[in-house]
């Protein structure tokens, strides 16, 4: 991965990938097909540039608090904007984040599971911001659309005195649930389906199979309870609807 001269191979690879996911959406003719390619696109291009700026601040804490902090923000404002108008979701989508993140990582630095230096909270505050975007946007859509399917449900509970909260309760719990699902099989089929990216990245770094496996858990334990924080803490502000929501994008 080192070889400069593997880098042709690479952009090959990529491209048949991306024209061969393309492909298939057109000929599925699936909504936004051409999506994942500029997707990857993107990706490539902010990968180049933050692994650039990296390479130069990664043991400097407050360049990595600065990484991190842009981070949220990017991740925040795309999960907000798949939930509704950027305005009327970011703050809940912003508070229901910080609560996953800020508790899961709190754990991990303060009983030692991980050790607290600039370089393991960038990787380990990376992996939980970008888990907890996707609880946040799983968690939420899902909610807005069990509420428009199931409206007349929510609108009898409303008829007989329910409060707005009450009258969602049931939809909250599903919805929670549902964004728990992915982190959940992520983590049990762990070493039997998938080698996740950090227990990879750690053994080709150099790090023992044990303590990469080490390593691995725990960022896995801190995906899981960042997400179940992040879906609880945002479908409870989401939960009092008064009128049926639009459907988000």
């Amino acid at each position: 991965m080192n070889d400069p001269s593997g880098l042709p191979w690479t952009l090959l690879g990529v491209l048949v990938l991306v024209a061969l996911a393309t492909a298939v959406l057109l000929l599925a003719r699936a909504p936004s097909p051409w999506a994942p390619a500029f997707a990857v696109v993107r990706g490539t291009v902010q990968l180049a540039l933050i692994s650039l700026v990296l390479s130069g601040v990664i043991r400097d804490p407050i360049w990595i608090a600065a990484a991190l902090v842009v981070m949220f923000g990017v991740a925040t404002t795309t999960a907000a904007r798949r939930l509704g108008t950027l305005r009327t979701r970011f703050l809940p989508v912003a508070l229901a984040m910080a609560a996953g993140i800020v508790g899961a990582l709190s754990v991990v630095f303060l009983t030692g599971a991980i050790a607290f230096t600039p370089r393991y909270v960038l990787a380990v505050g990376g992996i939980v911001i970008g888990n907890a975007m996707t609880s946040a946007t799983l968690s939420g859509r899902r909610f807005v659309e069990l509420v428009d399917d199931r409206w007349d449900d929510v609108e009898g509970w409303l008829a007989l005195g329910a409060t707005p909260r009450q009258s969602t309760a049931d939809l909250v719990r599903r919805a929670v649930h549902a964004a728990m699902v992915p982190s959940t099989d992520q983590t049990r089929t762990t070493g039997l389906v998938t080698l996740p990216g950090a227990f990879v990245g750690a053994i080709f770094g150099g790090v023992s199979p044990i303590e990469a496996g080490r390593f691995q858990i725990v960022v896995l334990a801190a995906i899981i309870a960042a997400g179940a924080i992040v879906a609880t803490t945002l479908t409870h502000a989401l939960a009092p609807v008064r009128t049926r929501p639009p459907q988000p994008a």
